[in-house]
């Protein structure tokens, strides 16, 4: 077993893809890297021929064991630890990590929590509301004359860096909140911030950011989101006391 990474706990989920050839070449790229878990999220019926070819033989097993999902809030309910890529950076994405820098930090994180890779559309990428779920933002820098990177190089890249991560020294981390308790947090967060006035109720969702930017520092387990949550209804208990 690696001391570092543990890549067995190291899932690829790729939002929306739209050529049944890509993922046909990340499975072979994660394959290669030691990861053999893939969860397509979106359309279900992609031409399995042409995902295969693009695979080969060699990735025949990773193929057989993708699995799709329709939802993307309902794909990543499970995963206790979401590392989001994107290629574009600017104001609504001020915070990102190199794929070497997201590696070591999920040294210690992949040994008691599962964790998500996650990847968007070829033509877009992952939209903000969709990036919203990561606890890591990665940016994979490129050259100035051509922007655009192949998806499936994207996922070798990164899975690269977690392969090496994989051989180094263990670190420690707890067993992380899930992304459904985290998802159920921030809707009461935001019912409860809105009920006391506490956010702009023309724009919750700019506020929203801020506070889930905020909280993905902390890498919250679950009983600290119970302890967030009962703080919330009591501030709801109270405000509906005081304005019966």
């Amino acid at each position: 077993m690696a001391a570092g990474v543990l890549l067995e706990n190291i899932t690829v989920v790729l939002n929306r893809p739209k050529y049944p050839g890509n993922i046909g070449s990340v499975a072979r790229c994660a394959k290669n890297m030691g990861i053999e878990n893939i969860l397509v999220v979106g359309e279900t019926d992609f031409d399995e021929e042409k995902i295969r070819q693009m695979s080969t033989h060699l990735a025949a097993d990773v193929v057989d064991r993708i699995r799709y999902e329709k939802d993307l809030q309902k794909a990543l309910a499970g995963f206790q630890y979401i590392v989001a890529t994107t290629a574009r950076i600017g104001r609504a994405r001020p915070a990102f990590h190199t794929p070497r820098e997201a590696a070591e930090k999920l040294v210690g994180i992949s040994r008691k929590n599962r964790v998500a890779l996650l990847f968007g559309p070829e033509d877009a990428g992952l939209a903000n509301d969709e990036l919203r779920y990561g606890h890591l933002l990665v940016h994979i820098p490129v050259s100035e004359r051509f922007r655009s990177i192949n998806l499936s190089h994207a996922v070798m890249i990164l899975c690269y860096e977690i392969f090496t991560a994989a051989s180094g020294p263990k670190k420690f981390a707890p067993r992380l909140a899930s992304s459904g308790e985290l998802e159920g947090m921030y809707e009461h967060i935001r019912e409860v911030s809105l009920r006391i006035g506490f956010i702009n109720p023309q724009n919750p969702e700019y506020w929203m950011t801020s506070i889930r930017r905020f909280l993905s520092r902390v890498e919250l387990r679950s009983r600290e989101v119970k302890i967030i949550r009962g703080f919330c209804r009591q501030i709801d208990w109270f405000g509906r006391k005081q304005n019966p």
